[in-house]
């Protein structure tokens, strides 16, 4: 391939002071032509997944990259998530996605409404089915999802965060869900699974009004002091409530990808089956209706570890005072 240099060279940018009169105005269409075609060589992929490599083998780094709009969703950014899940689902050494942004200030701004607006409403119903789809296939990767919050992670970027099994916030971290600002609902399951995490009546006060909250917020959201709320502990018990923070972690501002890799290397010591039947067995038992049903989809998933090789080694290496060494097998 050849280089910069000899692009411009060819398209005669270089030598156009020395072209003859008449060619002036061809070569200063081809040198706009060739600097436009380098500027998109030089843009970074929207969406890149790598590994990382050892000793953080088996973790797995999903970036945002499209800085121009803070990476908004548009059909292009969407098509390439699907393309990074078929990848993370084929790749049986995979054992930990974290999600992150490159782009300063932002997780992600949301749906690219530029974009949007060029679209019908058949069009635009179409776009939100494929970013539920698409979202639903990234919560239900077999192993533990960490999206990296610094920043804005609203919309469309906030529901990424919600199919993921935790989220760790820097302290400037801002995340709501401002649809009905727009006169529409959050569309790629943001009614959904906010209120499984939050609480129904906390998730319905944030989609009313579309507010936004800052990190600190999002991690008492949910905890309020159950010990003195003695009438929410009893619904909960007897209704199966789940209230949870929307946030697992609040770090200083610029900290929160190390406390994601920290999570993530401690996830990679276990054993990776089990981490496996245990996100299973979590994410099925919560969508039956009554405890039996539940404890019978532990059963299940607990059954299927008996005759591991990594069962035996983990109590091998307990009665010889070392650590397990891990097969997935």
């Amino acid at each position: 391939m050849r280089n910069p240099r000899g692009l411009l060279a060819i398209s005669g940018y270089l030598a156009g002071r020395h072209a003859p009169a008449a060619s002036q105005s061809i070569t200063s269409h081809h040198s706009l032509f060739f600097a436009r075609a380098l500027q998109i060589l030089a843009q970074p992929e929207p969406v890149r997944l790598q590994k990382l490599a050892a000793p953080d083998s088996g973790i797995l780094e999903l970036r945002l990259e499209r800085p121009e709009v803070k990476n908004a969703i548009n059909w292009d950014v969407m098509g390439r998530l699907r393309s990074a899940i078929q990848k993370i689902q084929a790749d049986a050494t995979a054992k930990v996605v974290l999600v992150a942004s490159s782009v300063p200030g932002a997780f992600c701004a949301g749906a690219d409404l530029k974009e949007r607006r060029l679209m019908s409403s058949s069009e635009v119903g179409e776009y939100a089915g494929s970013l539920r789809s698409t979202f639903s296939s990234f919560e239900a990767l077999p192993i533990p999802t960490i999206a990296v919050i610094e920043g804005a992670a609203l919309g469309g970027g906030l529901e990424l965060a919600l199919s993921c099994d935790l989220r760790i916030c820097g302290e400037n971290a801002e995340l709501g869900l401002p649809e009905t600002g727009l006169a529409i609902i959050p569309g790629a399951g943001g009614t959904q699974r906010l209120p499984r995490i939050v609480g129904v009546s906390r998730a319905k006060e944030l989609i009313f009004t579309g507010r936004r909250c800052d990190a600190a917020e999002a991690v008492r959201m949910g905890k309020a002091s159950l010990v003195t709320n003695f009438c929410l502990l009893i619904r909960m018990i007897l209704n199966c409530v789940c209230i949870a923070g929307l946030a697992n972690y609040c770090v200083p501002a610029g900290e929160a990808y190390q406390k994601a890799l920290d999570i993530a290397r401690e996830i990679t010591q276990k054993g990776p089956l089990g981490i496996r039947m245990a996100k299973k067995a979590i994410n099925q038992g919560m969508e039956v209706s009554d405890m039996p049903s539940a404890l019978a989809v532990e059963g299940e998933c607990y059954d299927q570890l008996l005759h591991t090789q990594d069962r035996l080694e983990a109590l091998a290496a307990f009665a010889e005072k070392r650590k397990p060494v891990y097969t997935g097998k």
